[in-house]
């Protein structure tokens, strides 16, 4: 089954396009992942990875795994959506887990919706039938967004996440393709 090796949005309100990250993107990835991870609220990420870490996560990404920057007029990357395999077990082959993470800047501006639809777009021809996410119980946003592109509650991890001696849940949402 063919994988498209680049998926490009056009611009909106955001002025973003959306691209297959690669392997030199690890020190931008990072650096988005280390200002998210530093708000101490919007994921479960207390650290991040090293920019050589990331590169390897990024060169040994299988063909059913993506990561989709979005970047701006600067080509400086201001998000990213992750799809990777939920478990790496066959008999959840057809599961993919999805982690979305924005600059600040970029919230609300339709950022997400765009990486979404190139993630979704990938995720049905990379075969997945259902995906997954974690989502921070205090991430109102974030938990708003997942519902508005078709995630659905379907647990609760209480008191998962210990970040700074504060205590939150994690969200199971799931969506089938």
């Amino acid at each position: 089954m063919p994988i498209p090796v680049t998926v490009v949005s056009e611009p909106s309100k955001s002025a973003v396009r959306i691209r297959r990250a690669v392997p030199d993107d690890a020190a931008a990835i990072v650096s988005v992942l280390a200002i998210v991870a530093a708000e101490r609220v919007h994921s479960a990420i207390d650290r991040v990875w090293t920019v050589e870490q990331e590169r390897s996560y990024l060169e040994l990404l299988s063909p059913r795994e993506v990561i989709y920057v979005a970047v701006n007029e600067r080509s400086e990357i201001v998000g990213l959506q992750i799809l990777d395999r939920w478990s790496s077990l066959e008999s959840m082959a057809h599961v993919g887990q999805v982690g979305t993470f924005l600059l600040p800047a970029q919230r609300g501006r339709g950022v997400g919706h765009q990486l979404w639809n190139a993630t979704a777009s990938f995720a049905r021809e990379a075969g997945y039938r259902k995906l997954a996410i974690q989502v921070r119980g205090t991430n109102t946003r974030a938990l708003a967004f997942y519902r508005g592109i078709g995630f659905r509650e379907c647990g609760r991890l209480t008191r998962q996440v210990v970040i700074d001696g504060k205590e939150d849940d994690e969200v199971l949402m799931e969506l089938f393709v």
